[in-house]
């Protein structure tokens, strides 16, 4: 039995009930277990007359969609294998990914993704989209049980988002899946144990990425409602209309979520602004163990007029958010916390199958990503870099042999991430080695968690980025609706907190959103560093001479 065998199980099951939901302006999309069978069934028998089989790529690139998950699942089920695409990536940047693993289908979401395509690579192997697939003409209810898939089968190869500006192709087993998707769906289980009817979830996330691709395919052998967002800036009223009991984040959504809160009570003045305030510091006060009545109150009070309308509107439903992808600031999980919103964070890579860690909800730390999955093992290696061995690390980069090799320290793989670890077993992830900005000096400086310390101090801010390699002090770029003059009262406070060698002595204000800028951020919304640092070379050059003369 395979994850396979277990979601068309579910599927088989689910007749009359949705299991996923397309959320659109007017109307929702939905299609039950036996219907989304039906979809599958037609892609199979496209695909197989496309000739793509035994370990054969088929590319598929487009926004979420019930027919992206269809296509999905039925590569996999005749023995090809899957890889996906971000829709948004440039369409140079995809061709040179289908160089790479040379598919023998590419399959689109629409028209204009595949002109856009053909017109990077007159030469393109076979490409059709979704809709010619899904010919409601064609339809078929024969239904075909899932293949016997060895574990060592390759089933996808995600490309990473390559903060070096370099993809690689991550090769994921049946066995991978099999392990992760067995350790994790009874966590979900346990998380909504409260939650007496049917459990909605809402996801944005592309399923591209293998964190939103691990909860697509968990949701489908639980058999929860998957509401799917299809308008990343309608958003809010999406919550609205799914109301979920769970959803999946990265940290600058919920950051925005948090920055929105304060600088609309912020806006507003008056006693919502104190009352906000003096929420902020009894909440400190409580989580150092400090109660007192006084405290209790701002927080109750706080609660009625500002919470719980921030909970409301994400939805009335809610139980739980996690996080990945990145560490989130400790400032805004206990912001959420404060709200009476739970924040689990997970951490992990594609290659390890998306998941390391996740917090326990009886040992939430703000700023840690939890413990180990059991039967994954982590370890600290040379400069404290994360090292994990298990079922969920990756069978290698696709046409990368020597790039494999160094990947692993003997049979650990090396995260590239600096981390520590508590004693009792928890995470937390420092940074990442490569982005260490190694001062004149020779002191090493991990940029992430000031840098979010920076975010949290500065208003306005967007992203902040630490420089200073070879130099005698740390710099920094802003990017956001900054007002200036307020920028060195909040680095004053900022480096109070700072041993000497972390303090930042200059500063550059950018004039456009680091999003607007190509290249800047990878598709998670990562910063690509030396992008960052080629791009503004001048600007940092004229912000070290000035406060030099």
């Amino acid at each position: 039995m395979s994850f396979l065998d277990d979601i068309f199980t579910t599927l088989d099951r689910s007749a009359g009930r949705s299991v996923l939901s397309e959320i659109h302006e007017s109307s929702t999309v939905e299609v039950d277990g036996h219907q989304l069978r039906n979809l599958i069934q037609q892609a199979r028998r496209y695909i197989r007359q496309a000739g793509v089989s035994d370990g054969r790529r088929c590319v598929l690139i487009g926004a979420n969609s019930i027919h992206w998950v269809a296509m999905d699942l039925a590569i996999i089920a005749e023995g090809g294998i899957v890889v996906p695409l971000y829709d948004r990536m440039s369409p140079e940047d995809q061709v040179a990914i289908m160089h790479d693993c040379e598919p023998a289908l590419v399959v689109c979401g629409d028209d204009d993704v595949r002109q856009a395509m053909r017109d990077s690579w007159p030469g393109a192997p076979p490409t059709c989209i979704l809709a010619e697939v899904f010919d409601q003409s064609k339809a078929t209810e024969n239904w075909q049980d899932p293949p016997q898939i060895p574990g060592d089968r390759t089933v996808a190869i995600i490309y990473t988002s390559g903060t070096s500006g370099v993809s690689k192709g991550v090769m994921l087993t049946c066995a991978n899946l099999d392990f992760m998707l067995g350790r994790t769906v009874g966590r979900f289980d346990q998380l909504l144990a409260d939650v007496r009817d049917r459990q909605r979830f809402f996801h944005y996330l592309p399923f591209c990425f293998a964190g939103s691709w691990f909860l697509l395919l968990s949701s489908l052998i639980r058999g929860n409602a998957l509401y799917l967002s299809t308008d990343l800036q309608n958003i809010r009223n999406e919550l609205g209309r799914a109301q979920p009991h769970f959803f999946m984040n990265v940290p600058t959504f919920l950051e925005r979520i948090k920055r929105g809160v304060e600088n609309a009570v912020d806006e507003r003045g008056g006693f919502g602004k104190k009352l906000l305030s003096r929420s902020k510091t009894s909440w400190a006060n409580r989580r150092a163990g400090k109660r007192s009545f006084g405290d209790s109150l701002w927080l109750a009070l706080a609660n009625q007029f500002i919470f719980r309308a921030v909970r409301d509107g994400i939805s009335k439903e809610l139980r739980a958010i996690v996080c990945g992808s990145a560490p989130l600031a400790e400032e805004t999980q206990q912001f959420f916390e404060m709200m009476g919103i739970k924040v689990l964070q997970v951490y992990g890579l594609t290659e390890t199958t998306a998941i390391c860690t996740m917090d326990l909800e009886d040992d939430i730390r703000p700023g840690w990503v939890g413990h180990a999955i059991d039967g994954v093992e982590m370890r600290l290696g040379d400069n404290d870099e994360v090292q994990v061995r298990g079922p969920n690390v990756f069978a290698g980069y696709w046409n990368r042999k020597d790039e494999t090799n160094a990947a692993f320290d003997g049979e650990w793989f090396r995260t590239g991430d600096q981390g520590v670890v508590s004693p009792n077993g928890n995470w937390k992830i420092t940074g990442r080695i490569k982005d260490l900005i190694i001062l004149n000096s020779g002191h090493n400086i991990a940029p992430e968690p000031l840098e979010a310390a920076l975010l949290d101090a500065i208003p306005g801010a967007t992203h902040a980025v630490l420089v200073g390699n070879s130099k005698s002090f740390l710099g920094l770029l802003l990017f956001g609706s900054i007002d200036e003059a307020a920028v060195p009262k909040a680095l004053e406070a900022y480096n109070e907190t700072q041993t000497q060698y972390k303090k930042v002595h200059a500063f550059h204000i950018c004039e456009n959103a680091l999003e607007w800028i190509d290249g800047m951020l990878t598709a998670n919304g990562k910063l690509r560093r030396s992008a960052i640092a080629e791009h503004f070379q001048n600007e940092i050059n004229k912000m070290y001479e000035r406060k030099a003369s």
